[in-house]
């Protein structure tokens, strides 16, 4: 058995200072002037209290804990052993007759809990000083290589043949018991995964890289979990399915980033039945140059459709996606880029007309929750009148099918955005009643890495040095990529009979104080220490907790596991349109229209003055 040189010092450490504690409770507790009965109690007594003492620390787990990345947790327990140790030696002292003042043993407590905290962080102290030291002067950074087999093998060789890198390779990970404590091109092999931290403190580790292009995603999120536990920045190789040519190159390394832990693995789609309603169509995407709309044509594109219409107002977005697309498809894709607002119904009609769509993804919408509740009469123009605008012109011109994207902000909204887009999908499934086109609204909660959402920004605020800003500690989110949200968007699109709400599984919600921490982490930072996490309140309209589903909608499986379908509601289009005819008379103020919006969709709710004045007058 390999005996842990790190442990046994730190307990020779902990005996000095156990006994040293005792002898400074007694000369403090005397001011230097010790009683002779006193001092020869407590020589009688050193090596019963050292034990005692030892002994609870061992048990209380002291040497259990790896150091380097102590934090409040390891805190709490140094000071619950050193407590249950003093009350131990009280006990040996009433026992064995010699008793000292009550007053000793406190301070030797307090000494001993001291003098404790102090050794253990200051090899935190001093790790991050040396850490600091090399930096600067662009030393060699030592590298963990988890995965001891090609990619893993190749990546070493690449690291050691290159002069111009400044990483050195210095210790590998496998969980393969048959490569343990042999040597992968000359690089240790030294334990498996349950290793990881034990051998980043051992080795001094300044990075870890991920070399299992085969590890499935939840397999890799297992992995990365392990590893942030380590204080180390986190990188990674690329999956199999994204190495063309099969070759691994330094080149290839990656920051390892919050997506890869959320472990979902990659979705699988019925292929078959998306080409049948996308192949040899003419697709509009509204909204094609954002992030949902830019990612949709993406994987249209794959589908072979006959013409391809990327419809945005913004045209340096659609540019940017028309460059990409050409450039990844040339002439075998018939794309054509347009410019307008779906809440130009000349427009709208006009594109409708000389296109004849089959297939519309409608995309384009308000999406900013705080920005939206200062101008709350723009987002019901463009979010509920851009969608009737745009499905009037589906069902005019015979479109087959309308898929909205919809947001999980519609689910009982408390925000005004939310709300519009509870209008639009009420606008769809009424008019899907009337109409020969198949109108269904798909449903998710928040997407990473789209435009202003909370990762990209916390990434800046990283950058910058902190601080990170959350709304509130308890806030949660659901989560998916964008291109998993948008491959189970065209996969219910195939789905559809007409009027469903169809709804995303999203797995399980995330603590955004937890997103946070991790991102700090994967960094290569310490939460709270090297970056400070900010709280700064919810915003107007925010919720604590986000839904997916309304109380009257229910929820019926269907044939993929990942997408599930709503009951339609029972409205007529001419409910609906009174309730968009009296929005659009109504005020502009904020307030007045959050007001009226309120009198017309009974599940929305606001907090405004005029709740509070109202609330009075009902008392």
């Amino acid at each position: 058995m390999r005996i842990n040189k790190q442990k046994i010092i730190l307990a020779i450490f902990d005996v000095l200072l156990i006994n040293i504690s005792l002898f400074g409770a007694l000369f403090i507790r005397f001011d230097g002037n010790i009683p002779e009965q006193y001092f020869d109690n407590l020589l009688w007594s050193f090596a019963a209290y050292t034990v005692a003492d030892m002994l609870i620390f061992y048990l209380a787990g002291l040497y259990k804990s790896i150091w380097k990345y102590a934090s409040i947790e390891e805190l709490i327990q140094i000071a619950l052993a050193t407590f249950l140790a003093t009350l131990i030696s009280i006990l040996i002292s009433l026992v064995a007759g010699k008793k000292m003042p009550l007053s000793v043993f406190i301070i030797s407590y307090l000494l001993l809990f001291i003098l404790c905290c102090a050794f253990r962080f200051s090899y935190r102290i001093m790790k991050k000083l040396k850490y600091d030291i090399r930096g600067n002067n662009n030393a060699v950074r030592r590298l963990m290589i988890v995965g001891a087999g090609q990619a893993g093998s190749m990546l070493i060789k690449e690291l050691k043949k290159s002069h111009q890198n400044t990483y050195k390779p210095v210790v590998a990970i496998d969980d393969d018991p048959a490569k343990i404590n042999s040597s992968l091109n000359g690089v240790p092999i030294k334990g498996n995964r349950d290793k990881i931290c034990e051998l980043a403190e051992r080795y001094e580790i300044d990075e870890i890289v991920i070399a299992i292009p085969s590890a499935s995603r939840k397999q890799l999120a297992e992995i990365i979990r392990i590893c942030k536990k380590t204080g180390c920045k986190l990188k990674t190789l690329p999956g199999v399915y994204e190495i063309i040519d099969g070759k691994v190159s330094v080149k290839d390394i990656r920051d390892v980033n919050f997506e890869d832990l959320l472990g979902r693995d990659e979705i699988k789609l019925d292929t078959s039945s998306i080409a049948k309603y996308i192949e040899n169509e003419v697709i509009l995407v509204t909204g094609g140059g954002g992030s949902i709309g830019s990612e949709l044509c993406r994987q249209i594109a794959k589908y072979n459709p006959n013409k391809l219409i990327i419809f945005d107002i913004y045209e340096n977005s659609a540019f940017e996606l028309q460059n990409e697309l050409k450039h990844l498809h040339r002439d075998k894709l018939d794309l054509e880029v347009l410019i307008g607002s779906i809440q130009d119904e000349d427009r709208m009609n006009y594109i409708f007309e000389k296109y004849r769509p089959g297939v519309v993804f409608h995309a384009a919408a308000h999406k900013h929750v705080p920005l939206m509740e200062d101008s709350p009469k723009e987002a019901f123009k463009n979010n509920a009148i851009g969608t009737l605008n745009t499905a009037k012109c589906a069902d005019k011109y015979g479109t087959k099918r309308f898929v909205l994207i919809s947001t999980d902000k519609a689910v009982n909204p408390t925000n005004i955005m939310g709300a519009t887009k509870r209008l639009a999908e009420m606008v769809i499934q009424s008019l899907n009643k009337i109409s020969k086109t198949e109108f269904v609204a798909v449903r998710f909660g928040n997407v990473l890495g789209s435009n202003g959402s909370v990762v990209p920004v916390f990434k800046k605020q990283i950058a910058a040095g902190g601080p990170v800003t959350v709304t509130h500690p308890e806030v949660t989110r659901f989560f998916m990529t964008i291109p998993e949200a948008v491959s189970l968007v065209i996969q219910a699109g195939a789905m559809a009979k007409g009027g469903e709400i169809f709804i995303l599984d999203m797995g399980e919600p995330v603590k955004i104080a937890d997103l946070a921490r991790d991102m700090i982490r994967l960094s290569g930072f310490e939460p709270d220490e090297d970056i400070k996490i900010v709280y700064t309140g919810l915003r107007p309209g925010e919720k604590l907790h986000e839904e997916l589903l309304m109380d009257e909608e229910g929820i019926t499986a269907t044939e993929h596991g990942s997408i599930f379908v709503g009951r339609p509601l029972e409205l007529t289009f001419e409910e609906v349109m009174m309730m968009v005819k009296k929005l659009e008379n109504s005020e502009c103020e904020p307030t007045e229209f959050k007001k009226a919006m309120a009198e017309v969709l009974d599940t929305y709710s606001f907090s405004s003055e005029y709740d509070k004045e109202n609330m009075l007058k009902n008392a």
